[in-house]
C-alpha cells in the first residue's frame, strides 16, 4: 500500500457479512495467488462453477441430510411482497407468502458447484480443477473473519483412480505446509468430521475407521484449509466414470477469509501481513 493511500474506513452490512478494506482485500488477492500455485504444481485446470446450485441435485448428494443447518436458499419476493417492500414494510415482518422460492440454494463449498457440473461425465483420462467462489453458510454464530455467512474458498479438486485421488491429497498436504512454513504461520493438522455421506450408511461407518478429512488449524483453533477423501461417493451419486467405474474424488480447500485472519494475528495488520507476503513463497 502506498504512503499516501487514504485510510478508509468500512461498514459491515450485518452479522457474518463483511466489506474487505483495501489492506484486506489486495491480501485476498494476494493470498489466492500462492493457492493457485498448487493449482499450477498439479496441472489444474480453472472452472468457473455456478453461482447457485439446483436444491434437487444436493438432495442427491445427502446434503440435506447432513448439512440443513448450513443451507441458505434464494428465493424472490412476490409483487404483494414487493409492493410492501416499497412502501417501506420491514422485511422481517413479511408472511411467508410474500416469498417465492427458486429451486435453488448458495453454495457452502466451492466444490459442489465444479462435481454438479460433471454429472454424467465419462471420463477418459484424470481431471484436476480449480476455481475460487463465495460460499455462503447459516452459521449458528458468526465470528469475525473466523465464521462469516459469506466468504471465499479456494480448491483444487482431482477426478480419477483411487490412487491419484491419495496422491493429491499427498501433494496437497506438503503444499499447505511448505506454504505456512515460509509464512511464519504455525499449523497443526487435527481429523474432522464432515459427513458427505448418509451418518446412518455404510460410508459414514467407514469414515469412523479411516478418516476423510483432516484440517490445518492455527492456535487459536481457526481451520484455515483442509484436505477431503471423498472416496467413490460423487463418482457414484453423479454417475461420473473413470475407466468404466465410479470415480474417486478429492479436494483441497483454502478459506481466503482465514488466511487474511491467520496472518493479522500472526504480524498484527494486514498491512504488515502484505510485507511478509512478499518473502513467503513456498
Amino acid at each position: 500500500m502506498s504512503a499516501n493511500t487514504p485510510a478508509l474506513t468500512t461498514i459491515d452490512p450485518g452479522a457474518g457479512v463483511v466489506t474487505l478494506d483495501p489492506p484486506r482485500a489486495l491480501l485476498l488477492h494476494k493470498l489466492d495467488e500462492r493457492f493457485q500455485q498448487l493449482a499450477d504444481e498439479v496441472g489444474a485446470q480453472p472452472l468457473v462453477p455456478p453461482a447457485l446450485l439446483p436444491a434437487e441435485w444436493l438432495a442427491d448428494l445427502d446434503y440435506f441430510k447432513n448439512f440443513p443447518h448450513l443451507c441458505l436458499t434464494t428465493g424472490r419476493f412476490s409483487d404483494e411482497g414487493a409492493e410492501l417492500l416499497a412502501a417501506g414494510t420491514p422485511v422481517t415482518t413479511l408472511s411467508a407468502a410474500s416469498h417465492e422460492p427458486t429451486g435453488y440454494v448458495l453454495p457452502s463449498a466451492t466444490c459442489y458447484g465444479m462435481l454438479l457440473s460433471l454429472r454424467g461425465q465419462q471420463l477418459s483420462d484424470e481431471v484436476r480443477l480449480t476455481a475460487v467462489g463465495r460460499c455462503f453458510r447459516n452459521e449458528d454464530y458468526f465470528d469475525g473473519l473466523r465464521r462469516l455467512r459469506g466468504f471465499h474458498m479456494r480448491e483444487v479438486i482431482y477426478l480419477g483412480h483411487r490412487d491419484g485421488a491419495e496422491q493429491h491429497l499427498v501433494l496437497s498436504r506438503e503444499f499447505v505446509e511448505r506454504l505456512a512454513e515460509g509464512l511464519g504461520l504455525e499449523l497443526k493438522v487435527v481429523t474432522a468430521n464432515d459427513p458427505f455421506y448418509d451418518r446412518d450408511g455404510s460410508r459414514a461407518k467407514l469414515t469412523a475407521l479411516d478418516p476423510v478429512k483432516h484440517e490445518f488449524v492455527i492456535p487459536d483453533g481457526t481451520a484455515i484449509a483442509s484436505i477431503n477423501r471423498h472416496r467413490n461417493f460423487f463418482g457414484d451419486r453423479l454417475d461420473i466414470t473413470w475407466n468404466s467405474t465410479s470415480a474417486y474424488t478429492s479436494c483441497t480447500a483454502f478459506g481466503v477469509e482465514r488466511w487474511i485472519h491467520a496472518l493479522e494475528l500472526q504480524y498484527g495488520s494486514a498491512e504488515k501481513a502484505l510485507e511478509r507476503l512478499g518473502d513467503g513463497r513456498p
